[in-house]
């Protein structure tokens, strides 16, 4: 029998840390998981607008099969450059693939677009090569990277945002979860959700996710939603020239596995996000899975027991995306679920 992770959180999987920095002003942010020690990694993508850095290196056919960190940001194609912050700090500690007395850190990354939120965006204009925070947000959040995950605006989900079951604005942000399964093995999910789709099924406020829920991590709201499904006005700016949005996560296990194995758990990872999040994958979105093992516990079977941890985390993602949510407080026009919906629990 499986059992929530002690911090219900994807460093509940041994060997990995989490770091999280923003810009209150800007308002959006960096989110940094950082291995201990390189990490077997892929990557799974089923949106249509995304916006990516290093991602060829994860094809199960590349001749790499570890990274050093992931990243996930804001800024939409600005924020692909908080990688370098990444690498920069990673570099310093001797860390990444050895090129003669060198190293050169691979760090994966992956942006969702958060320019219509409200903040204060006139550097993306006047001053894009020296203002933007991205590089020192990124270096901050590796640098202060540790086990505690912060929850709703925080990191990458500082500024995101997504709308409620009838398309109305409401504030999205990040979320995190974890399992424990019968062997030992940890699985756990980390979330920044910008959905163009909600993770909202009814008035009431139970979300898509609710039959996942595990000890009230969203408001005692599980069970079986019933769905009202109207038609979504795929509108969350009140724009008519649908600007991209994104949901973002990393999924992980301290089990021993290969790369392809690896790429088999993030593609059955993004059914996590389909039961939480309705719609996803649309054309707007740009919507990743990246999946990292980081090898402490042996498999027995490399059949059944990557198909549990696969199963596990998909679970484990669509519950850390209801939390992402749940958990965000108010920004500006965009309200909390918790103003919007009633709270049980």
């Amino acid at each position: 029998m499986s059992k929530v992770g002690a911090r219900n959180a994807i460093t509940d999987v041994a060997g990995l840390k989490v770091g999280s920095a923003d810009d209150a002003d800007i308002r959006t942010g960096v989110t940094v998981v950082l291995p201990d020690a390189r990490a077997v990694a892929a990557v799974d993508v089923q949106g249509g607008g995304t916006g990516t850095r290093e991602l060829e290196l994860l094809r199960g056919d590349a001749t790499l099969d570890a990274v050093d960190a992931i990243v996930l940001g804001g800024g939409s194609a600005f924020g692909l450059s908080a990688a370098d912050g990444v690498m920069g700090w990673l570099a310093e500690q001797g860390r990444g693939f050895p090129v003669d007395d060198l190293h050169v850190p691979i760090v994966p990354g992956a942006i969702l677009f958060d320019l219509l939120n409200g903040g204060e965006k006139s550097a993306f204009r006047d001053k894009p090569d020296t203002a933007l925070p991205y590089r020192a947000l990124a270096r901050a959040a590796t640098a202060n990277a540790g086990l505690d995950v912060a929850l709703g605006i925080a990191g990458a989900g500082f500024g995101a945002t997504t709308t409620g079951h009838d398309g109305r604005p409401l504030k999205g942000g990040q979320g995190t979860a974890s399992v424990v399964l019968g062997d030992g093995v940890s699985v756990g999910a980390l979330a920044a959700v910008n959905a163009l789709g909600s993770v909202v099924a009814n008035g009431a406020g139970q979300f898509l996710a609710g039959m996942l829920e595990r000890d009230g991590e969203f408001g005692g709201l599980g069970g079986a939603p019933t769905i009202e499904a109207p038609d979504h006005p795929l509108d969350k700016y009140g724009l008519k020239d649908n600007p991209p949005n994104t949901t973002l996560a990393v999924v992980a296990t301290d089990a021993v596995l290969s790369k392809a194995q690896v790429t088999r758990v993030a593609r059955m990872a993004q059914a996590g996000m389909a039961r939480a999040i309705r719609p996803v994958f649309t054309p707007m979105d740009g919507d990743v899975v990246f999946a990292l093992a980081t090898g402490q516990i042996p498999v027995s079977d490399p059949v059944s027991d990557v198909a549990r941890i696969g199963m596990a985390a998909a679970d484990c993602l669509a519950r850390a995306v209801a939390r992402s949510v749940f958990e965000a407080s108010g920004q500006g026009d965009w309200p909390a679920y918790r103003d919007t919906y009633p709270v049980s629990g």
